[in-house]
Formats: structure tokens, sequence, C-alpha cells
């Protein structure tokens, strides 16, 4: 959710039900354990959470008692009364809460929210007060619990959570909710909810056999199965040949590099918190690399440049390690270590508005290769805390997105302050299946490292120019776009990308030969075709190949080996029937063409 999307959504109706529904549930939480300690409780995207320290663990059917309950406490119309404190009264009404006192030091400070979150000026101390229960909240909240429709509100789960994320503070218990202004728009959410778990990319990948990640080797670590393999190979060998026709060069560099050189690009001033601690070689500091950024830099300074050379393209499907605690990793899509499809752009002042419309529609269009249609851009400005350059240098680059985005009549959304120290930037979220959001491709005008690594071309008039720089991830990480790429097509992914794109199935022994015979002329033909030998009936075969999402199943009998054909299933359970293995290699051939 971009900042704009957050500051309309805390001033919706919506965001108010949430915020009290969770007041309503820490009610009844702490009259079920009068002892607990109470964290912290917001309002998020699709519904609330709140941590408690508890003497026992919650189970699901704590869950079943405590939305009874807060059922109960709506029916009773309870006005949500707010009242402002000064810290010490504050301290003394919520003196048996350890984390509310913490939160009350942050706030008397001035430094942090009673949510952990920082803040840019002190903050008054208020409490909200439902019944009989009192929280430390900014709210604001409905005007009363009466407004909560009770058939529109659902506890969802139980899940771990460290004190303010940090793993050295104790672990509590974070009950997830949801609440919305009617019971049909529930029903419509707790679908959603059912199908996203139905295509969850950590179960389809277990499922699936497509990757792993083994407490041997590490968290966040992903380790790429066969299967797996074959569909990243698939994306990444479309998308480097498209690279190719689009005049990138691909360069490769080492996994690590000298401290200096993290120095002089200001990683270590700006973003060292996501970076590993350096390894000692020989006396000098080296860092896993973060970025690949750098090296293509040096790349590029390796000898003169002229004005004629640019634009220079490079391109590197490039694996980087960035920190990451162990509480937010999650499957595919937050690891530790992942390989960028990244570029970097060199190109003179005077080609920078066609080079990014350019990268802008080579970016689309890979995009939409991959079944990926509806688009949303953000434009990223400046931080003034978190920023390299002055606000006057951020001018005219940030333009100069902004007007691609304007020529490419792309629908797009301005993140004030969310971009990277070096410069503004586009990122490209895209729709899936389910109308989830997810960001991927990121476009990023760069004027710092040049200047850093003082980099030059030698222009018409005999002069060193300073070049802009531009740098491009087209799917991301091919570790977070997998993650994606399962969850939009539930595992079954268009016949192109598919690891096993047919399996034959014979009916019994005598029908082996001629699966065989079959299987070489379609492997010859570039199919990736399997052949199921195993001693199980035709149905059972059947449903197994489904159920690993293939997208043929080729049915050898009696008549097929006679009239040399075979009868095409697919895995929607359609039926198309026999049809000479020419014919099926046609039917294949076009769809893997026409990639859908």
């Amino acid at each position: 959710m971009s900042k704009e999307q957050q500051v309309r959504y805390e001033e919706s109706n919506l965001y108010r039900i949430r915020h009290s529904a969770a007041h309503v549930m820490a009610q009844a939480v702490i009259e079920m354990f009068p002892d607990g300690k109470v964290a912290i409780g917001p309002p998020i995207e699709d519904g609330f959470y709140y941590d408690f320290d508890l003497p026992r663990p919650l189970t699901p059917e704590d869950l079943e008692v405590l939305e009874k309950r807060m059922r109960e406490i709506i029916a009773g119309d309870y006005q949500f009364e707010k009242r402002v404190l000064q810290a010490d009264e504050a301290r003394q009404l919520f003196a048996d809460q350890p984390y509310k006192l913490e939160l009350i030091d942050g706030l008397e400070q001035g430094g942090f929210d009673e949510y952990g979150e920082p803040l840019e000026e002190k903050p008054e101390i208020s409490i909200y007060k439902q019944d009989q229960f009192v929280d430390l909240c900014r709210g604001p909240h409905v005007a009363n619990t009466g407004k909560i429709n009770p058939d529109a509100i659902k506890l969802l789960t139980i899940a771990g959570a460290y004190w303010r994320g940090d793993e050295q503070r104790p672990m509590l218990q974070r009950i997830y909710g949801t609440a919305w202004e009617s019971a049909d728009d529930l029903e419509q959410y707790l679908w959603k909810l059912e199908e996203a778990s139905k295509r969850d990319h950590r179960r389809l990948g277990r499922d699936l056999d497509l990757f792993s990640v083994s407490e041997e080797v590490g968290p966040g670590l992903i380790l790429w199965h066969p299967k797996g393999g074959m569909v990243r190979k698939l994306a990444e060998d479309y998308c480097q040949e498209e690279h190719e026709i689009g005049g990138y060069e691909f360069v490769y560099s080492p996994h690590i590099g000298k401290a200096h050189l993290w120095e002089t690009s200001g990683h270590l001033d700006w973003y060292k918190e996501n970076m590993y601690s350096p390894l000692d070689i020989e006396g000098q500091e080296y860092y896993l690399k973060p970025m690949n950024c750098p090296f293509h830099v040096e790349i590029y300074k390796s000898r003169t440049r002229s004005y004629r050379d640019l634009p220079l393209r490079y391109a590197e499907w490039g694996t980087v390690y960035r920190y990451e605690r162990s509480g937010v990793l999650h499957g595919l899509l937050r690891v530790r270590g992942f390989t960028q499809d990244d570029a970097h752009l060199f190109v003179r002042p005077d080609q920078m508005p066609e080079e990014i419309d350019r990268v802008l529609d080579f970016s689309l269009n890979i995009l939409r290769a991959f079944g990926f249609k509806d688009f949303q851009a953000y434009l990223s400005t400046r931080s003034p805390e978190k920023a390299a350059g002055t606000a006057e240098q951020w001018e005219a680059p940030t333009e100069a997105l902004r007007n691609a985005l304007e020529r490419a009549e792309i629908e797009y959304r301005v993140d004030e302050g969310e971009a990277t120290f070096y410069g503004p930037k586009i990122d490209l979220k895209v729709r899936d299946a389910l109308g989830r959001e997810w960001q991927l491709s990121t476009i990023q005008f760069d004027f710092t490292l040049p200047e850093r690594f003082d980099l030059v071309f030698v222009g018409e008039d005999g002069q060193d120019h300073r070049p802009y720089m531009i740098h491009r991830a087209l799917l991301g990480s091919m570790e977070r776009f997998m993650g994606v790429l399962i969850e939009h097509f539930a595992g079954a992914f268009p016949v192109w990308l598919a690891p096993v794109q047919a399996v034959l199935i014979p009916i019994a022994d005598r029908h082996f030969d001629y699966a065989h015979k079959v299987a070489g002329i379609l492997g010859e033909a570039g199919i990736r075709i399997e052949v199921d030998q195993r001693g199980e009936r035709m149905n059972a075969k059947i449903r197994d190949a489904q159920n690993q999402k293939i997208p043929y199943m080729l049915v050898i009998g009696d008549r097929e080996v006679e009239a040399e054909s075979v009868s095409v299933r697919l895995r929607s359970e359609e039926n198309l029937g026999a049809m000479p293995v020419d014919g099926f290699l046609a039917l294949a051939n076009k769809e893997i063409v026409e990639r859908v």
C-alpha cells in the first residue's frame, strides 16, 4: 500500500471499524486472561491484529469463544471515549502493563507512537475506553461498538511475533482478525483467503516439487529442484533472448567486493543495516554484494567512453545477499539470497527521455508475455531524511520519470519520500488472478553514482561530460517473481512454462513400446514429455497428472496403438479425444508460440 493509499485508508470508515474491532477483541482476550499483557493492535490492509503476552498458548477453539464474546460486546453499544493524559498519569493507569509503559516512554520522548512507529513530532498521549477496557491509542474509532457489524467480523489465525520485531525481545501471541461493513464483503474476503491458501506458493512448491528451504543450508536461501529449476530457466531464457534483441549486453560480476567500493557507492552510509557483516581477507574488509550496480560502474570505467558509445546497456542475472530478520522471511517472496535480472544503462543527458520510454515499454512487454495484463505504476520521490544530493538535483530526473509515465499513458500514483537514496524511481506493480498487487519492475534514475565514481564520456566537443545512469530490475528478483508466478497460475503454468508439458499414460504394459516411440517423437520436437509406467490404474494416473498441473495427458490403449494416435485430455478435465501425434504436436506448439 502506497503512502497515498494508506492516508486514504486511515481516513475511511472501514479503518475506524477495524480499529474499533481490534479493541473489542482485546477486551475479550483480557476478560479471558485477566493477567494478560497487552502490546499493540493496529488496523492493517485487510483487517487488524493485536499482540498479547498470555499465560498459555491460544488455540483455534479460543478464537471461537473470543468471537462470540466480541459479538456480545458489540451488542452493548458501548461508547468509544477518548481522553488525553500526561505521561505520569498514563504510567499509573498502565502500571501493570510493561509493553504500554515502554510505549509511553517513547511517546513522551517524541520518538515513537503507540504502535512503535517513528514520528516526526512529539504526539499527545491519549487513551480510548469502551465498557471496562482501556488502551493507549491515538484513534480514530467509530462512535460506539454498535457501529461494528457483528455479522462482518471474523478472527482468522494465531501467530507468533517478537515484540517490536526484535528477535532479542519477548515472543508474543498475535491474533489476526478482519472486519467489514457488510456480511457479503466478509464472505467475499473469506473466499479470497481460501483461494489464496490454495495458491500459496510454499504449499505448491512442495506439492509440485519446485523448490525447498533446508535448515542445514539456512533460512531464506532457496534450493531449486529440477521442475522449479526448469520453470525458472525457461523464464530466464525468454527474458535474456529479449534483452539481446533489445540491445543489452551481458556482463558478470563477483559476489563480494572491497569495503571501499561500498563506501564510494554510498551503500555503507545508507544501506549498511541490510548488508551482512564484512569478511576479513588478507587484512581488508570485503562485503557480500547487496546490489550489482557498483560492479557495472567499474566495467564502464574500465576504458575511455565516447559519446558515440552511448547508450550502453549492461544486463546481469546477478545473485545478491541482503539481511532480513528471520521473522519476516516468507517462502520465495522474502529471502536472504536472490538473483536480480539487473540492468544498468549509461546514457547521455540528451538520450535520457527516449531511453526511459524505451525501458518502460520493454518492461511492460515482458510482463505481458508472462500473463500479466493489469498494471499500476508508482512514482517514488525524494525522502528528505534519506537521500543523496540536493532537492534541486532531484527535480529534473523526477520530472523525466513523470513525463515518461504520462507519455506511456499509464495510470500512476506518487509515493512521496519512498525513493531509495540515490534517485527517484518508477515501480511497476501487477495484479494477479485474485486482484492482489505485486511490485515487480523498478526503473530508477541515478545521478549520484556517476558523480561518486566520477564517470565521464568524451563528448562531441572533445570535453569530458557526465553520463546519466538508469537502474532497472524487470522481474525484480527471480525468487520473488517465481513466487508471484506460482500463485498467479496456482501452479498450472501456461504450456510454454510448464516443467512437464505432457505425460504419456499407457493403459497396459503392452502399450509401453508405442508410448516410448511417441515420447521420442515429441521429445525431438521439443516437447517436455514423461511416460507414466507405474502399475496404477489409468484413472489414478490421470488424477495424479492433473494434481501435478501437467497441461496434457496422452492416454494410449489398443485403439491408439492401432491408429498411431493419442487420446488427449487436459488438466482442466476436458477430453479432446483421439488425434494423430502430429495433430497433438500442432496443438501444443500453437499454445507454446502464443504463450497461453
